[in-house]
């Protein structure tokens, strides 16, 4: 069908004369009309004016039996005052629903209100229908694109949809352009492309630009060396359907092409306009692409645009090329969507990776700080450990000293007993003493001997104090001995293993660096001294330049058989390279210093993942048993439930048993008491009648009597009885009983009584 249409096309050439009377199209002179719209005389106009009035006024049959004509008539223009009616003729918006529902939307309140208010005014700004704010031609503008964002909430409002709207309601009343709108977003493909996601759009802009690789190679080779993406130029093409690029006259007959071929005549008219172009573009970069686009394009197709559209329709198009890189885009979506989660996910662990080595170093510093803590308390211990042992030698010092000053004390004492000892002889031996000075010497013996016994006093007290204090002392050392102790046998935790780690690792690279430094200290100061020998030869070499013998270039193994100044530039060169090379291992040193350090930290975390992934796994298993044991927990509840419910079963049946037992009882009970009553009854009648004849037999009469008695008795103790009991125990045993006993026995006992009555009554009614 495609090229029928481009041969109709390129076969106008002729006057409209035939059209408006020809049936037939085998003559070529009725089926061509003029391009050049301007030259047509007044009879074609009117040829042509009366024949769309005739085609309107019997569209359904003249559509339906000449289908190509009317798309030959469509493709060449529609005349201005006709496409207000054939437009919905075209997408079948004459009769849609969509008129009756446009008033309900009208009353309505949309949530994109605010911004269609703000883009009305970007909507053919120097149009006079949309010029004036809050004028008619706004006002249906906001009203149409309302009454869709509240018809199709998911697409709800786009800007370049208003321009579509805007040149449909140039043509026709507010409700029908509303319907065609509607006819065009659900049938014309534009619904996908105006929703938010926006997907249809990237896939036409990505058929559109291999149609260009296609079939303009050239140009699409400078768009790739320029960066001219297809969206830089394209988009406002399939948005406004070229409603923004070419002018209004022609941006109706795109309209008119575009209801007839849906988008298809889209990706025909970019492909003609780049051609058209191609000379134009090649020579420009991107902003003098960009500037073409927007000012150049709308001047050269507005006074003719007949060109473009028969050169559009002789563009190469194929549907199967369009369904092939559909699927292409779809793929390629598919792969970008796959990526995007991949990354997303590679994100989501790359956070949670870094959480946890944040978790892991918050953990390794809180260790650490453990670490700290508990070596400043165990300094701490130690150190009073120490204070307490210096107190305890002191203490054992101070009470050497008062043991020996005791033991001074003692002697002397003694010493003092044996001279008053001898005095006492000495005073024995001379009587003749006066008895003041034996007085003075008895107060003096008095005030010595008290002196003592003071001094003994505070020494034992002294001492007592002593032992006291060397007891406290020996008991402190004991705790922290016990302590020191149970430390040392204790079995270090997760924790301790991991802060030990850290400290050996600490340790060895501590080590390993003060051993760097000292290997490179003297290194470093024999450069030094070198260079300082260098640069005091090298002035007194410039002093007296014969004296080469005497350089300390010798010290690095130079010969001296070039000139001085090239010998101190090489010196100074080899100075240089020997600081550089010192500077070289020195910075290797530290990057290998960081790299065993890097890797101890890397060995450390792995222990500790380690010892986390063993408790995890020991929790795990932990877990496990406990859902076990919850597991056998519930069946054996499940179980007891069971026995439980077959429990009550069985308690409900036994119930009803002994409930069915008791009303067999009392049922036997009423009998019984019947039968008494009867008996009685009998018995009132026997003594009315008077019957005494048999008087010997009152022995007789004084059994049944006492037989009767002891029924009743019986009977009582029955009622008792079951009255007493009243649950389903005693009824059920009362019943038993009840089974069990021999009913024959009953029976021949009121067979006896009934024989028998008559005597004891005769008797009973004497004795009365």
């Amino acid at each position: 069908m495609i090229e029928l249409d481009s041969k109709s096309l390129n076969s106008l050439a002729g006057t409209g004369t035939s059209i408006a009377s020809g049936h037939s199209r085998k003559s070529s002179d009725a089926s061509q009309i003029s391009l050049n719209s301007e030259a047509r005389s007044d009879d074609n106009e009117e040829d042509q004016w009366s024949l769309w009035g005739r085609l309107v006024a019997d569209w359904a049959n003249t559509y339906k039996k000449r289908n190509a004509y009317v798309k030959d008539l469509v493709r060449k223009g529609i005349p201005h005052h006709f496409r207000g009616v054939v437009w919905p003729l075209l997408c079948g918006a004459n009769d849609s629903p969509a008129k009756s529902q446009y008033a309900e939307y009208i009353k309505a309140t949309s949530a994109c209100e605010k911004v269609i208010r703000r883009d009305i005014a970007r909507t053919y700004p120097e149009h006079d229908f949309f010029k004036e704010k809050d004028g008619l031609g706004q006002e249906s503008l906001f009203n149409v694109m309302k009454a869709y964002s509240l018809h199709d909430r998911e697409v709800g409002y786009c800007q370049g949809s208003a321009f579509i709207v805007g040149i449909l309601l140039m043509q026709m009343p507010e409700e029908e352009a509303f319907a065609v709108v509607v006819k065009l977003m659900q049938e014309y493909r534009l619904r996908e492309i105006f929703k938010p996601s926006m997907a249809e759009l990237g896939l036409v802009l990505y058929q559109l630009k291999n149609l260009v690789e296609e079939l303009l190679p050239d140009l699409h080779a400078h768009f790739l060396s320029q960066s001219f993406d297809t969206s830089m130029y394209a988009s406002s093409w399939f948005l406004t359907l070229f409603s923004t690029t070419l002018t209004l006259s022609v941006a109706c007959r795109v309209m008119d092409a575009f209801l007839i071929d849906g988008m298809e005549i889209i990706f025909r008219l970019a492909v003609a306009i780049l051609n058209f172009g191609k000379e134009d573009l090649l020579s420009q970069d991107m902003e003098g692409m960009l500037k073409y686009f927007q000012k150049e394009v709308p001047a050269r197709f507005d006074p003719c645009p007949d060109p473009l559209f028969v050169a559009a329709y002789n563009v190469k198009y194929s549907a199967k090329r369009m369904k092939k890189w559909e699927k292409e885009y779809t793929a390629l979506k598919t792969k970008e969507q796959e990526d995007q989660e991949e990354v997303r996910r590679l994100r989501a662990e790359n956070r949670m990776l870094r959480q946890k080595v944040s978790m892991l170093e918050t953990e390794s510093s809180e260790l650490a700080e453990r670490l700290v803590r508990g070596q400043v308390s165990r300094a701490d211990q130690e150190e009073t450990t120490f204070h307490l042992k210096r107190e305890l030698e002191a203490s054992r010092q101070r009470d050497a000293e008062n043991t020996a000053h005791l033991r001074e004390l003692q002697q002397r004492l003694k010493h003092m007993e044996q001279e008053n000892y001898s005095r006492q002889s000495s005073l024995e031996m001379e009587p003749t003493t006066s008895p003041s000075l034996q007085a003075e010497l008895l107060k003096q013996k008095e005030e010595l001997i008290q002196c003592l016994q003071e001094q003994l006093i505070g020494g034992r007290l002294r001492q007592a104090e002593m032992d006291s204090m060397i007891r406290d002392m020996k008991n402190q050392l004991h705790e922290h001995e016990e302590d020191k102790k149970r430390l040392r046998e204790a079995t270090p935790d997760n924790v301790v293993l991991a802060l030990q780690e850290e400290l050996i690792a600490v340790k060895l690279r501590e080590a390993e660096a003060t051993l760097a430094l000292k290997e490179l200290r003297p290194k470093i100061s024999e450069l030094s001294s070198q260079w300082l020998r260098h640069l005091q030869e090298e002035h007194t070499t410039e002093n007296q330049p014969t004296s080469l013998e005497s350089t300390p270039k010798k010290l690095l193994f130079w010969e001296n058989n070039r000139s001085s100044s090239s010998a101190g530039n090489k010196s100074d060169e080899l100075m240089t390279i020997r600081l550089r090379e010192m500077e070289a291992v020195t910075e290797l040193r530290e990057l290998r210093l960081r790299l065993m350090e890097l890797e101890t930290q890397n060995q450390v975390l792995s222990n500790q993942l380690k010892r986390q992934d063993d408790e995890i796994k020991a929790l795990v298993s932990k877990t496990e048993a406990s859902e076990r044991l919850d597991k056998e927990h519930q069946s054996k509840i499940k179980e007891h439930e069971r026995k439980y419910a077959d429990l009550e079963a069985k308690m409900r049946e036994d119930s009803m048993l002994a409930r069915i037992h008791d009303a067999e009882h009392s049922q036997h009970v009423a009998e019984l008491s019947q039968k008494i009553s009867q008996l009685e009854m009998k018995n009132e009648q026997m003594l009315t009648e008077g019957e005494l004849s048999m008087v010997e037999d009152s022995d007789r009469v004084r059994e049944l009597q006492d037989r009767i008695g002891d029924l009743k008795a019986e009977i009582q103790r029955l009622e008792h009885v079951n009255r007493k009991l009243g649950g389903t125990n005693g009824f059920s045993k009362l019943a038993h009983q009840q089974e069990v006993s021999d009913p024959s026995d009953d029976d021949e006992d009121m067979s006896k009584l009934e024989l028998r009555f008559s005597p004891r009554t005769s008797v009973e009614n004497l004795t009365s």
